[in-house]
């Protein structure tokens, strides 16, 4: 079976060439990676090294890859950073990060990568099934099973287990083929005993050196049977567990025993695990060899073998088996992409990638297969973002003039303001303007950090519609987000004389019908407001600008109802929530983004930190110095009320103690999401009046309240928060020009809980911030809702495949150059229809 590892038995290893090529890389790798740590560290300055600078020792040493170590294209990879670090002296910080960012994600890539390639060693298991003899078992099978057929059609797949299976969604058998697998047990690490570590799952041929059998003292009803084998470098322990009053019977457990003879050659794969007696494997595959010649019958010891996630009586083997009775029907799979493209991208074949992602038969096939699945999930997503944005640019929408003279409406609302636009608004301004003069409609992402001045530049827009003869929607998911624009609204454009309306949920129904003869009739020139914006009802006379904030917490279908209520109007969504470039590409691929990434000048940074229960008198001596000064704080919770299945601080529980106990003599007031809207906006009032000195909210007062006299924020059990949104949170404070503090208490020991937060407490940077939770937590947790239409990925992940997703971007960007409409890519035009049916999206932007 294992020629050259039987040699193992009789003498020691020899070290191979591979190796040496991988100790090579890696080496270089980490050097690389502890240079971009120190700059890092220095603040992205471009130290001065003994020689060089920073940019100019990692331009080089980018070029100096071990070329025998990397693929073609990697090697190109590598060499462009390498040329984009020639301009790194002339970047913004921003830019730095995120050079440093990309060139750190491609190191762990190209690890990665290579870790898996070095597993499969030099030592091969001879192994019989291969992807060309299971395929042909179609041809010598004679039955007429296909990926459309029921999974009852399956030889020994009875009406009960067919039940069970559709409760994990498995129909037909292309559910089951589509039916990926959640892990992978890696036995095709060929170890000698001495080179096995605690932890690993090996696979090692040794001879039986002794067997024995018996009955477990403290439990009649377990057998065991222990194995002791045995290489030239060392020796081991095998145990077995026969449970159950027929498996534990001395009869059966000594006709196993009976199976291993003293000498046998055997090859065992399993766990290694350190216990007292040295090292041992615990339930492994065993299989006995007839000659080291033979060829393994197992389907797993020695190789890659998926786990599945399953349901009650479906047991990991007989899926498996049922899995691999049909792989031969991968044949049956079409291919959507060129042989050309295939070459180009060094991507299998989808038939061969479904097969290998079931069956792989090492870590670099598996790694392939992925890879082709993962290309093609983003491939399909981004066609479609790209479809939908060509489909939407050829609607026809009002062509809004601008006008740049001081006696024009935003001229005026300019003029107004008590401060100067910075450059980064002046910039977006331009932006916006040069899309909205356009006879297509503009479809524009706004994302600026807390306090960046997004209000400002939707205003303007929206007084541009108006000066061109349109009406304007702006859009919040809140009421006090839609209350706090409206106010703003009122209070800068007033002088212009314009007919601004708030509607709500709660507007009463007298000024509602109000409202909408108003809206219906042209004199409501601009209409703010929340998820009542989208009912029936709500029709404008000449809707031109619908601007949408903090758009990720709005559906899909909603925003469409709105932008369904105008010729085409023109779309400005905006967010505080810095996403990503990754999620931005995956939610926002038909938008064009803009970016705040300049704060007005005078706000003074935040002192974030980070305080345990036994700081709180820290805190309130904090909270009550500041109040002295005249200045008023928040206390933010998770939680509204007690609960008994979470241990964490609720924001009723904390009002009473704050209020009764500890500043009894503050005016302390409560906030939450149950409250009636009457009553929120009466507290937010209070507190804008400075009526209030603390406020004891939950997330509520995420967005919309603008207090710049707020300087604390006290946030209690923020590990329960993530990232992004303690950010937002924190953006509360900071808003005048006085020293603000966030102080972040926790009482989780978790390392990692506290890893998180540190990033908070060192940086101040929205995007950086997002970038670490997404890698923390996921895409959806980042966003914070369902509705977002983040599509559900097999395989993909944003926070990993950034490449792959980045270069089914700009595949996607080429097939439609020369295919606009995919008239020439019929399946991929069928694949992408089944993906918009599947997230109920239709053609409108999303």
């Amino acid at each position: 079976m294992v020629e050259e590892y039987n040699k193992n038995i009789n003498k020691n290893d020899l070290k191979s060439t591979p190796k040496i090529k991988s100790e090579e890389l890696i080496n270089w790798i980490r050097s690389l990676q502890q240079a971009l740590t120190v700059e890092v560290d220095h603040g992205f300055t471009n130290i001065q090294g003994r020689t060089n600078k920073f940019s100019c020792f990692v331009s080089g040493y980018l070029s100096s890859v071990p070329s025998g170590d990397v693929s073609e294209s990697e090697f190109l990879k590598f060499k462009e950073l390498g040329l984009n670090y020639k301009k790194y002296s002339t970047m913004s910080i921003n830019d730095r990060r995120r050079i440093i960012v990309q060139t750190r994600q491609a190191l762990h890539n190209l690890y990665k990568y290579h870790e898996g390639v070095d597993k499969t060693g030099s030592k091969k298991l001879k192994l019989r099934r291969t992807h060309e003899s299971i395929v042909q078992k179609r041809s010598s099978s004679g039955d007429s099973l296909s990926l459309g057929c029921s999974i009852s059609a399956i030889k020994g797949v009875g009406p009960k287990q067919a039940e069970r299976l559709s409760s994990l969604g498995l129909v037909l058998i292309r559910d089951l083929i589509n039916y990926f697998p959640r892990d992978y047990v890696d036995y095709t690490s060929l170890k000698t005993i001495d080179k096995s570590q605690p932890g690993q799952n090996v696979t090692i041929v040794a001879k039986v050196r002794r067997c024995s059998s018996f009955k477990s003292p403290k439990n009649p009803n377990l057998s065991i049977l222990e194995l002791f084998i045995k290489d030239k470098t060392g020796s081991m322990k095998v145990t077995r567990f026969f449970a159950g009053r027929r498996n534990s019977s001395i009869a059966y457990v000594k006709s196993q025993q009976s199976l291993y003879a003293v000498g046998a050659t055997v090859a065992v794969s399993g766990l290694v695990k350190e216990g007292r007696y040295g090292k041992s494997l615990n339930e492994p595959l065993i299989e006995i060899i007839d000659s080291p010649n033979s060829y393994l019958k197992s389907r797993t010891i020695g190789q890659i073998f998926p786990v599945y996630s399953l349901t009650e009586g479906i047991t990991a083997d007989k899926f498996r088996d049922l899995v691999h009775s049909i792989l031969y029907l991968t044949s049956e799979i079409n291919e959507p992409l060129p042989q050309d493209t295939l070459k180009r991208l060094d991507l299998p074949s989808k038939k061969e990638a479904f097969f290998h992602i079931h069956n792989p038969e090492n870590s670099k096939t598996l790694a392939k297969a992925k890879r082709r699945i993962i290309f093609e999930e983003f491939l399909l997503l981004q066609l479609s973002l790209l479809l939908r944005r060509n489909l939407h640019k050829k609607s026809n929408s009002p062509q809004l003039s601008i006008e740049l003279s001081s006696n024009s409406l935003v001229g005026k609302f300019l003029s107004i303001l008590p401060f100067s636009l910075t450059g980064a608004q002046k910039r977006v301004l331009k932006e916006i303007e040069s899309d909205i003069v356009k006879a297509e409609p503009m479809s524009r992402l706004l994302q600026g950090d807390v306090g960046s001045g997004k209000t400002v530049i939707a205003i303007s827009a929206l007084l541009t519609a108006v000066q061109s003869g349109w009406q304007g929607a702006f859009m919040a998911p809140t009421e006090v987000l839609a209350t706090q624009h409206y106010q703003t609204l009122s209070k800068w454009i007033s002088p212009l004389e314009l007919n601004v309306d708030l509607l709500t949920g709660s507007t009463p129904m007298s000024r509602r019908k109000e409202i909408l003869t108003d809206l219906v009739n042209g004199s409501t020139k601009i209409l703010v407001g929340t998820h009542a914006l989208f009912e029936d009802p709500v029709v404008f006379e000449r809707l031109g600008l619908v601007v949408v904030d903090e758009q990720h917490r709005f559906g899909v279908k909603q925003r469409n109802k709105l932008l369904n209520k105008g010729l085409q109007p023109h779309l400005l969504t905006m967010t505080a929530t810095p996403i990503p470039r990754t999620l931005a590409l995956t939610l926002h691929g038909d938008l064009d983004v803009s970016q705040l990434d300049e704060l007005p000048p005078g706000r003074t940074p935040i002192n974030t930190q980070l305080i345990s229960p036994k700081d709180k008198k820290y805190a309130y001596d904090l909270i009550r110095s500041e109040i002295k000064k005249g200045h008023q704080i928040y206390v933010v919770l998770p939680l509204i009320e007690e609960s008994d299945k979470l241990e964490l601080c609720s924001a009723i529980d904390v009002h009473h103690k704050l209020s009764t106990e500890i500043f009894y003599d503050y005016k302390v007031e409560l906030l939450h999401g149950k409250m009636k809207s009457v009553e929120k906006q009466e507290v937010i009032r209070d507190f804008i009046n400075k009526k209030i000195d603390i406020l004891v909210s939950t997330t509520v007062i995420e967005v919309g309240v603008d207090v710049p006299n707020a300087s604390v924020m006290l946030i209690e059990d923020s590990d329960r928060f993530g990232l992004a949104q303690l950010h937002q949170l924190r953006g509360r404070v900071g808003r005048g020009a006085s020293k603000s503090y966030c102080l972040l208490s926790h009482r989780n020991k978790n390392i990692i809980s506290r890893q998180r937060l540190d990033v908070l407490v060192n940086s101040n940077d929205g995007f950086e911030i997002s970038e670490i939770d997404l890698r923390f937590r996921g895409p959806g947790q980042v966003l914070g809702t369902k509705q977002s239409g983040l599509p559900d990925f097999a395989l993909a992940s944003l926070a990993n495949d950034v490449d792959v997703l980045e270069l089914a971007r700009s595949e996607a960007r080429n097939i439609l150059d020369c295919d606009p409409v995919l008239k020439d890519n019929s399946l991929l035009r069928s694949l992408i229809k089944e993906q918009w049916d599947k997230l109920k999206i239709g053609n409108k932007l999303n």
